[in-house]
């Protein structure tokens, strides 16, 4: 209980910067959240989808892998699809490459959506703490001008660690966002890797099918 207490006196005693260092606190939390599950269901579903997709390839039955693609809509899914789409079209390697990789332009902005607010967030969370602070000390500097002579000292010194409880607000906001956006961003970059992936395996499977039917 008594932790509460100090805690709450401590957001009292700020002033009122602290209440914009809140805000963003709950938003950077909520993009964090969401960013995090959404990026893990993704992963989890192009694993999945994968592991039954590539057996198929493997063995040259593109038509199964394309309806298993055709009737997910995983990231993966739309990938592959895109490519063994153009498969039983065309024969260059060129064309369903192309083809994945315009899938891959319009996947990308997906997993990478809501991200850089994380970064952002931290920023404004810190910057917020710091102007809070400096208006605090204008405010203690002002008010110790006609003061005491013998109370000045005190009171300034009072005044000037209140005015810092913004600046490490900020910062206790702002360093688990970071972290946070340091996370995401990884994570998001191992499911590109992992699309990236997909996609050569496929296209090489596809491209060495092709040549052996024409030297068949």
């Amino acid at each position: 209980m008594e932790t509460i207490h100090s805690i709450v006196r401590f957001f009292v005693a700020g002033g009122p910067f602290m209440y914009p260092i809140l805000l963003v606190a709950a938003v950077g939390a909520a993009i964090a959240v969401e960013r995090y599950m959404t990026l893990t269901l993704v992963k989890s579903r192009n694993q999945s989808v994968w592991s039954k997709v590539q057996p198929a390839l493997v063995n040259g039955d593109f038509d199964a892998a394309r309806e298993m693609t055709s009737k997910d809509d995983s990231a993966i899914s739309q990938l592959l699809n895109m490519g063994l789409a153009r498969q039983g079209a065309v024969r260059r390697r060129e064309d369903i490459e192309i083809a994945m990789e315009e899938s891959m332009m319009e996947i990308i902005p997906h997993l990478e959506k809501r991200t850089p607010y994380l970064a952002l967030s931290a920023n404004i969370a810190t910057l917020l703490g710091l102007l809070g602070t400096i208006m605090g000390l204008i405010q203690a500097f002002t008010a110790v001008s006609n003061a005491n002579p013998a109370e000045k000292a005190d009171l300034l010194s009072a005044s000037i660690s209140v005015a810092m409880n913004t600046t490490a607000f900020g910062l206790l906001v702002a360093i688990p966002l970071l972290l946070t956006h340091t996370l995401v961003t990884t994570k998001t970059g191992e499911i590109v890797d992992g699309l990236e992936m997909a996609s050569v395996k496929a296209l090489n499977v596809i491209s060495a099918r092709a040549r052996r039917q024409a030297e068949a």
